[in-house]
């Protein structure tokens, strides 16, 4: 270990698991209220309007606190792994 180094601290799940959780619990949440959660994510992506997502389960406060383009970014890998 080189002292001159900046060493990163990671505890806990990975940004990406992170990203996935919190894409589920809002997909679910948004299931739950009967609404269609694709059109309703990709509106909130698109426009950045928190509105498209539920409050529901606290799923407005869960997104929000991912940048959409990080939002975006994983889904796009997710998209092209599979």
């Amino acid at each position: 270990m080189d002292i001159n180094e900046t060493q990163k601290y990671q505890f806990g799940v990975s940004r990406e698991d992170y990203i996935r959780s919190v894409i589920t619990a809002v997909f679910d949440a948004l299931v739950e209220k009967g609404y269609d959660p694709v059109s309703q994510m990709v509106g909130y992506i698109l426009s950045g309007d928190p509105t498209y997502i539920t409050s529901h389960n606290n799923a407005r406060a869960l997104i929000r606190k991912i940048e959409r383009d990080e939002l975006l970014e994983a889904l796009v890998k997710d998209y092209v792994a599979k």
